[in-house]
C-alpha cells in the first residue's frame, strides 16, 4: 500500500513539485515492471511518512509517455535512480536499492543539512 505522503510524478507537475519545491525532494526514477524498483517501494513508504512536513518522496514511472523525456534529461540508465533535489538543483543521487534505507535516509539528511 503506497503512502499518501508520496508525490506521484508527471511531465506535468515534475516542475511545482520538485524544481520548484520548497522542500528537498527524493524521486525515485522507476518502471512497473522492474523487480528491485518494487522491493524498495515499502522503503519509500517509511520515508515519506518519517520526512513529511521537512522533505518531499516523489516517485516518477519512466514508462508513462512524456515522462520518458525527464528520464532522458536526467540521464537514467539503470532503475532505481534516486535524485536528491534542493532549490531546483541536484544535490545528491543513488543508483540501485544497495544500502537500502540507511543510504535513501543519508541522501535526505543530507539535503536537509
Amino acid at each position: 500500500m503506497a503512502s499518501s505522503a508520496i508525490v506521484t510524478l508527471s511531465a506535468e507537475n515534475f516542475e511545482t513539485e520538485v524544481l520548484k519545491s520548497a522542500t528537498p525532494v527524493l524521486v525515485d526514477f522507476w518502471a512497473e515492471w522492474c523487480g528491485p524498483c518494487k522491493q524498495i517501494a515499502p522503503v519509500l513508504n517509511e520515508l515519506a511518512d518519517e520526512y513529511a512536513g521537512k522533505a518531499k518522496v516523489a516517485k516518477l514511472n519512466i514508462e508513462n509517455g512524456e515522462n520518458q523525456q525527464l528520464a532522458i534529461q536526467y540521464r537514467v540508465q539503470s532503475i532505481p535512480m534516486f535524485l536528491v533535489f534542493k532549490d531546483g538543483n541536484i544535490v545528491a543521487q543513488h543508483v540501485g536499492i544497495a544500502g537500502g534505507k540507511p543510504k535513501l535516509k543519508s541522501l535526505l539528511d543530507g539535503a536537509l543539512a
